[in-house]
């Protein structure tokens, strides 16, 4: 049977900054643009899209060792499905079970915006099982990328600032994206560790599909995206919103270099604690930015 540690290893906390920093950072912008804060909304959407994020992990680590993509030679952190820890169905469970949650969460937020809470959360509820499962599995189809920038940068980043507010703001769409790189990198950087791994189980990532130079470059390209655009902040008159996540560039670069440098293997597991950190410190230096920008913008 698995313990307490099992289960929050298999939740895989050095991921869960991509559930945090969206919703954080739409909270700090629709606070600022409309000058109101709603803290129970603002606590369910949190809620929900952490245990989706959770969801997302169960059913990967279910799904991943019963079609033998994870596999003794797995230099990744241990997964409790294929270690032996639990059995696919009791993840399984665990994972249909974080879902259930995520919906009641997400009831509050139905209540205040309507129809479009059910247009966001339905999509986001399927990929979670879909990512890894259903007749077409992102992550088997090199698509997992795709499904992070979008579910964890666009639509988590726009969403929570709808929650708030009830409107939608361009200035959630440019930070959706800075957010939704900045995970992305989490992804990227498993996808590049385990290329080995997944070439030979039939896991067709772009780090497969591409190879192991267009994996690095990919990564590199992410977190300068991530930055560059926040020269949007710059010149709509939020400078800070711009300057202070610049603080988390030397992480970037540093895993930048280490991801060139560095030939796939589990040094990589380390280079992905540095994002998870960097994410969430880069989302929390944009949320002092915003809140803190000298006027309101539209």
């Amino acid at each position: 049977m698995p313990n307490l540690l099992d289960w929050i290893a298999a939740a895989r906390p050095k991921t869960l900054g991509a559930a945090i920093a969206p919703v954080a950072v739409g909270c700090a912008l629709a606070a600022k643009i409309s000058g109101t804060f709603n803290w129970t909304l603002a606590f369910c959407t949190l809620g929900s899209c952490g245990a989706l994020q959770i969801a997302t992990n169960f059913f990967n680590d279910a799904l991943d060792s019963i079609k033998g993509a994870d596999t003794q030679a797995r230099i990744g952190p241990r997964r409790i499905t294929a270690s032996g820890a639990a059995s696919a169905k009791t993840v399984n469970f665990a994972a249909w079970l974080m879902l259930g949650i995520a919906t009641v969460l997400a009831i509050p937020l139905f209540q205040a915006r309507g129809l479009p809470i059910l247009f966001i959360g339905l999509p986001s509820l399927y990929f979670c099982f879909g990512y890894t499962g259903g007749p077409m599995p992102l992550a088997y189809r090199g698509l997992g990328e795709l499904f992070v920038i979008l579910f964890f940068g666009f639509v988590a980043v726009t969403g929570t600032a709808f929650v708030q507010t009830g409107e939608w703001y361009v200035a959630a769409v440019v930070a959706g994206f800075q957010i939704g790189c900045l995970s992305t990198v989490l992804i990227a950087i498993n996808n590049l560790r385990d290329v080995s791994e997944d070439s030979q189980t039939g896991k067709k990532t772009l780090a497969v599909r591409l190879g192991i130079g267009f994996a690095r470059a990919e990564i590199v390209l992410l977190i300068v995206a991530a930055h560059v655009a926040g020269i949007h902040w710059f010149q709509e008159g939020w400078p800070r919103a711009f300057s202070l996540p610049l603080i988390t560039l030397p992480i970037g670069l540093f895993v930048c270099w280490r991801v060139i440098a560095e030939p796939p293997g589990p040094g990589h597991n380390r280079l992905l604690a540095l994002s998870g950190g960097q994410l969430l410190l880069f989302a929390g230096l944009m949320c002092w930015g915003i809140v803190h920008a000298p006027n309101v913008m539209r």
